[in-house]
Parts: C-alpha cells; sequence; structure tokens
C-alpha cells in the first residue's frame, strides 16, 4: 500500500514466476526439450526455471540455456537433499515432460500451485493422476516430441512458439572438436558417420557403411571420420566397418565426449548417422545429413530441416511424409544405393558455412 496525501493506492507488483520442469528421458528427449525452455524463458524473462533430470543427460546440461537451477534425480538416498529443496521450492507452476512414476511423484512432492501434464484415458484412474491439477490435450503418438513438449505450456499462455531446437556449446567443446580435427589432418570439408547405438536393432549392416566411406574416398576425395560410443557393443562394430572398408577412415569413436561429438557435428560437411543424439546435433545447427531409421517411428524424432533426408525401408527416396503408425522395419531394407544417392543430393548442394 503506498499513502499519497489523503489518497491510499494499491500497487501490487507482480513476484517473478518459479516454473519447474521434469525431463527424466534420454538425452534426445532433453534436446527436444529446449525449445519448450525457449518458450518460457521468453515469456517469463524474470522467472526461476528448475529443471530435473536423470544422470544420463548430465554431460548434456552445459549446452542447455535458460535453466537457472538443475537437480539431478539419482535414485539413491542422495536424492534426498534434492527432494527436500523441491519441497521447499514455493513453485507456481511444475511441468511434467516425463509422466512416468517418479515424475509424477516428484510432481506431487513440489507442491506447486499448477501441476500439469498430457491427459491420458487411463490416467486419471490411476493413484499416481493425483500428482496433478491440470491436464493438456496433447496425444503424444499423434505428435512430433518437440509438439508435444510445447503443447504442455499451453496453461501459461504460451501457443505456437518456435520449434528450433537450443543448445549452446561451451567454449571447451569446441576447442576439444578443433584439436582432434587438426591431429586426424579433417579440419574441413569432411563427411561424419556415425553408425552406433545403445540399441542393437538400430544397427544397420556394417559392409555397407563401409561402402559410404569407399564411395566418399573415392567419387568425392573426402575425408571420413568415423564416430560412436565407448561400450564393446559401438566398438565392435566400428571394428568391423574398418575391416570392411578399403580406404582410410578417420576413427574418433570413443575419444569424444557427448559436448565434443556436438561440436565435430556443427563442423562437419555432412553427417550419416541412425536415429541416435547425432541426429539431433545436427538439427541444431541445420548441418546437412542422412538419417537411417528403422525401429523407431521417424515422425516423432525426425529432423526438420530442409538439409535432412530421412531414409526408411526399400523406399529410395527420402520421407517427405510421416505416418504417426508407422510400423517398425528392419534396417537392412535401407539399400546403399538410396544412402549414397542420398548423400549425393546433400554434397551436391552448395556448403554451408561451418559454424
Amino acid at each position: 500500500m503506498l499513502d499519497v496525501g489523503r489518497w491510499t493506492l494499491d500497487v501490487r507488483f507482480p513476484l517473478p514466476v518459479n516454473i519447474l520442469l521434469l525431463q527424466l528421458k534420454r538425452i534426445g528427449d532433453l534436446i527436444l526439450t529446449t525449445p519448450s525452455i525457449a518458450a518460457l524463458r521468453a515469456k517469463f524473462p524474470e522467472a526461476t526455471l528448475s529443471l530435473v533430470v536423470s544422470p544420463a543427460v548430465e554431460e548434456l546440461l552445459p549446452a542447455i540455456s535458460g535453466i537457472d537451477k538443475v537437480f539431478v534425480v539419482r535414485g539413491k538416498a542422495d536424492d534426498a537433499m534434492d527432494w527436500l529443496a523441491l519441497t521447499w521450492g514455493k513453485f507456481d507452476y511444475c511441468l511434467d515432460f516425463t509422466r512416468n512414476d517418479r515424475s509424477s511423484f516428484l510432481t506431487l512432492l513440489s507442491g506447486a500451485g499448477k501441476r500439469i501434464t498430457s491427459d491420458h484415458p487411463n490416467l486419471r484412474t490411476k493413484i499416481r493422476a493425483r500428482s496433478y491439477n491440470e491436464f493438456v490435450e496433447a496425444p503424444v503418438r499423434l505428435l512430433h516430441t518437440v509438439d508435444y513438449h510445447l503443447a504442455l505450456l499451453k496453461p501459461l499462455g504460451i501457443e505456437n512458439a518456435s520449434r528450433a531446437i537450443r543448445l549452446d556449446l561451451p567454449k571447451r567443446a569446441m576447442e576439444n572438436a578443433e584439436r582432434l580435427l587438426h591431429a586426424s589432418g579433417a579440419r574441413s570439408d569432411f563427411v561424419m558417420l556415425h553408425p552406433g547405438s545403445a540399441r542393437a536393432e538400430k544397427f544397420w549392416e556394417t559392409e555397407r557403411w563401409a561402402e559410404l566411406i569407399d564411395h566418399c574416398v573415392r567419387e568425392r576425395g573426402m575425408k571420413c571420420i568415423l564416430t560412436g560410443g565407448r561400450s564393446p557393443m559401438e566398438q565392435t562394430q566400428i571394428a568391423a566397418i574398418k575391416n570392411s572398408t578399403l580406404s582410410n577412415v578417420i576413427d574418433l569413436s570413443g575419444k569424444t565426449d557427448l559436448l565434443t561429438l556436438a561440436a565435430l557435428v556443427r563442423q562437419a560437411r555432412l553427417l550419416v548417422t541412425v536415429d541416435s543424439a547425432p541426429m539431433h546435433f545436427a538439427a541444431a545447427w541445420d548441418r546437412p545429413q542422412v538419417v537411417l531409421f528403422g525401429p523407431t517411428n521417424p515422425f516423432h524424432w525426425h529432423p526438420r530441416s530442409e538439409s535432412a533426408v530421412v531414409l526408411v525401408g526399400e523406399s529410395e527416396a527420402g520421407v517427405t511424409e510421416f505416418n504417426p503408425k508407422q510400423r517398425a522395419l528392419p534396417m537392412n531394407q535401407i539399400s546403399t544405393k538410396s544412402v549414397i544417392g542420398a548423400m549425393e543430393s546433400l554434397l551436391s548442394a552448395p556448403a554451408a558455412p561451418a559454424i
């Protein structure tokens, strides 16, 4: 209250909004949540945005901007202090992007005034439905993952927000990538191949990866870089590809952390990969890429970019219309010819400057 002469004015200054976001899924899911984070920051520039994640995505966190506080839920007794911090957080909103038992518990624990998730025919009948007091019509099976995440922002007055992925690489990651490229002699105009995944059913035949390498070296005179994880499964695949190729290939698999890998994608002339994190990195900077899908539906995950060609099944042309009911297909249905054709179409276009 403010006294001015004999008048009393009721002057109320709005308090900053306190928002909690729960994203406990994988790296790709967190990357595809960044448009929602950016939209929230634009709508509420003075807000405190807190993010709860799983340990699987910790490496990515330095590239996620717009967040003030991060809680990493490890499923151990060490989480107790974070749980207390959530309980005392005095949140205005809690948005659950994950919608599983753990996230519903954390939603309830937050005590937020508005506890939001997407609606589901069975959700209201379950005990965990008590965690929420606002449901958004956002059928996950009928939406691209970015659109699903953005739909949860409607109760906060946010609609038609940008779908652009936002990643801000730290300087250290870019310097690490430059060192690796300098040491390998591939500082510019290279093709990056990332054949691995945590799921073996996403693997494409090693001989076909080798044919791609031989084509790039023989027909284009370009250096090829192989990247991948340190797991025995991925390293076995990488070794088989190297044994099958007739050309020299630069093997950087197991030599990068996640953000250095992202920095390499950012420098690549072209990326060829399966449905994996590098696909989302390329989408963030609109780098040309060929993506091979099989067991996962590209409808939910495909990069939205004119510089991306998505291949599924026996079709030799890239997918242009995505179907939410697309059934899983074996990876071996994708031919070497179709991948080389997609690569050539992208390599023949004028090269965009590496960012």
